[in-house]
């Protein structure tokens, strides 16, 4: 998964699940915070991409329990989730740096617009 750029809705499905497990409905509301609103999760998108996720090993079912009858799974990010989710932090802001720098930086663009 390193060697390729993540699809955004994994890197928005592993960031949520960075500071605590959550489950489906709060994993999509999660998602619409981080992203400002940009990203609108559909329940079936969300569970075809936890499948695939825990089946890689990146996330774990954290806690099932039964409410009103209907079985709620948690999930959380594994060890071998967090380092996937680091790289690609890490190389999203190699990238913007980059950009940054070919721009000019934030100071190049003030100087130039008091100029």
């Amino acid at each position: 998964m390193t060697e390729r750029a993540m699809q955004e809705s994994t890197l928005l499905l592993l960031t949520a699940l960075a500071d605590a497990p959550r489950h489906g409905y709060a994993l999509i509301k999660e998602i619409d915070a981080i992203s400002g609103g940009r990203v609108a999760m559909r329940t079936g998108t969300l569970y075809g991409a936890l499948d695939r996720l825990l089946q890689q090993g990146l996330i774990e079912v954290a806690a099932e329990e039964v409410i009103d009858g209907r079985a709620r799974r948690s999930y959380a990010l594994t060890g071998a989730g967090r380092d996937v989710l680091a790289t690609e932090a890490e190389r999203l802001r190699a990238v913007a740096a980059e950009a940054q720098r070919r721009l000019g930086g934030p100071a190049a663009h003030t100087r130039r617009a008091l100029a």
